[in-house]
């Protein structure tokens, strides 16, 4: 979802010849699948298509090639950080530090709940993804 909502963010403010989004699981559990039935309809409800997304596992090589690697967790962020090449820790973030007008610090895994809890991660996905726009414009000067 934020992977989504991110990648939505970034075409309507016309930035996505400047701007890549992609996304990464720790884990290869769900390699080459479609993201959660539940997720995608939560996100087609906020007017997001995550249809054409297809899970991968994240790679030592994305600290090379991306600006930013966030994680939902600490857990998530305990291994990315294991993963990062020497010089290269500071990519990474917990994606809420982008949210800091909220109480929490952690994404919660809506996976073993009901559809109540993709919507409350998506509410903390949206404000999270304003602040790492902001974030990249600021510091990128677009």
């Amino acid at each position: 979802m934020a992977h989504g909502y991110f990648e939505h963010l970034v075409r309507e403010a016309g930035l996505a010849d400047r701007i890549m989004v992609d996304s990464a699981g720790t884990h290869a559990y769900h390699v080459g699948n479609p993201p959660d039935n539940r997720a995608q309809q939560t996100a087609r409800r906020r007017g997001v298509d995550l249809s054409g997304q297809r899970a991968r596992k994240a790679l030592r090589e994305d600290f090379e090639v991306f600006d930013y690697i966030l994680a939902m967790d600490s857990d998530n962020h305990a291994l990315l950080a294991a993963l990062s090449p020497a010089g290269k820790e500071s990519k990474l973030h917990l994606f809420l530090e982008f949210a800091p007008q909220l109480a929490q610090r952690e994404v919660p895994d809506p996976y073993y709940g009901g559809a109540d809890g993709f919507e409350q991660v998506f509410d903390l996905v949206e404000a999270a993804a304003q602040g790492l726009l902001a974030d990249i414009r600021s510091r990128h000067g677009i």
